[in-house]
């Protein structure tokens, strides 16, 4: 009964959503909203002689996490869970980082749509930040933002920060669960839509600059171009053409955009998850599962026969408490994961990406007899295939 009321909830909103798309341009007026401000992270260095097709490979998968991951999400609770605000007259206000069990039901609802695609990927709901890759804040005035894919990891965000954020309240109205959608999106490792270098968008590039200075999101012109205006690399798109009802899509009002014509009234995605969006998520994420995993055994290489985007796993015993070495040799690009079995559930150990280096990825770290790990290893590009293998000595 639950899930039919879920999915009629659906079923209306995007219609409602079609129906103002359909309406009069006319009879709309500029409506500047609430829009995702994704932080800025510095690019990755590359080597300067990868040929184009190496980059693409790295661009498209490098902030992916490896198939089969757990993502464990936690909620801010203390009272001393958050963060003074300075105004520019010189006075702070303290704002919390905590919620309303109604407004996290929100997200946890969210996180349930994108598990109910069946991805390899699985979400659990922890107490502790400690063990949470994902840590969650409702910080009023600071936006809704994520960071995005493996960055969380690989920026090194202690346990005390936040990874992903809403600055504002999420049970407003029905049509908020596409924000908390949003920004897992972005934690699974996908860019806004509306940046696709393939949408052929033509911005009225003061005319944003303008309306996101105003109310809600009193944006500066660095935050506007990052998110909206700046078009982001081709090779880390869906493919090579352009989903505007993307749940990754902002909505924009008439007066922003100059082309493609039929869009300068306004552009409004249907609402929730698109069929293009389940089909992206589904080719990084297949479902997954770890049954009867081949073992890697000490001094005993396995050729990895995979294509770019592929993914081998592989289960580790150590039969001796000690230091170990997980690494791949070859000429190619991985990333390798590192995971502990806590009673079923995986625990993030370690891991590394070697992708554009001149190194392979290694892992140097203590494993303990009686314990069971996963290695997760996804091939990013390989010079010459079948020639990369993975050891552990």
């Amino acid at each position: 009964m639950a899930k039919k009321k879920k999915k009629d909830k659906k079923k209306n909103k995007k219609a409602n959503k079609k129906k103002a798309k359909e309406s009069p341009t006319e009879n709309r007026t500029l409506k500047v909203q609430d829009y995702c401000s994704m932080p800025i992270v510095p690019e990755r260095e590359r080597r300067a002689n990868m040929s184009p097709g190496h980059l693409e490979l790295i661009v498209m998968n490098e902030k992916k996490w490896v198939n089969g991951t757990v993502l464990h999400y936690y909620f801010f609770d203390k009272d001393d869970d958050g963060e003074t605000v300075f105004f520019t007259d010189g006075s702070t206000e303290w704002r919390t980082w905590k919620t309303s069990k109604a407004e996290k039901d929100v997200v946890r609802a969210a996180f349930e749509d994108w598990a109910d695609l069946g991805i390899g990927v699985k979400f659990e709901e922890v107490d502790s930040r400690d063990e949470a890759e994902v840590r969650i804040g409702f910080q009023r005035g600071d936006g809704a933002w994520s960071y995005v894919g493996r960055d969380i990891i690989d920026l090194g965000l202690g346990p005390n920060e936040r990874t992903m954020n809403f600055g504002w309240d999420l049970t407003r109205s029905d049509e908020e669960i596409d924000t908390a959608i949003h920004e897992i999106g972005h934690t699974l490792g996908l860019p806004h839509e509306h940046q696709n270098p393939f949408a052929g968008i033509v911005w009225d590039e003061e005319a944003v600059y303008a309306a996101l200075a105003q109310p809600p999101n009193n944006w500066g012109r660095d935050k506007t171009f990052h998110n909206i205006i700046r078009k982001i690399v081709p090779d880390s798109v869906q493919g090579s053409d352009w989903d505007p009802d993307s749940v990754m899509h902002y909505p924009f009002g008439p007066g922003m955009i100059l082309e493609p014509a039929e869009f300068r009234g306004g552009i409004t995605p249907a609402g929730s998850l698109s069929a293009r969006d389940e089909t992206w998520i589904k080719s990084f994420y297949p479902p997954h599962n770890d049954e009867n995993l081949p073992e890697l055994k000490p001094a005993q290489s396995i050729p990895l026969g995979l294509a770019p985007g592929q993914q081998s796993d592989f289960v580790i015993k150590p039969t001796a408490t000690r230091d170990y070495s997980i690494g791949t040799f070859g000429t190619s690009d991985t990333v390798i994961v590192l995971f502990e079995d806590d009673g079923g559930d995986l625990r993030y150990v370690t891991g590394d990406d070697d992708s554009g280096e001149d190194w392979n990825s290694l892992l140097e770290v203590k494993l303990f007899t009686g314990r069971r790990y996963v290695l997760r290893v996804r091939l990013y590009y390989a010079d010459r295939a079948g020639e990369t293998v993975v050891m552990i000595w």
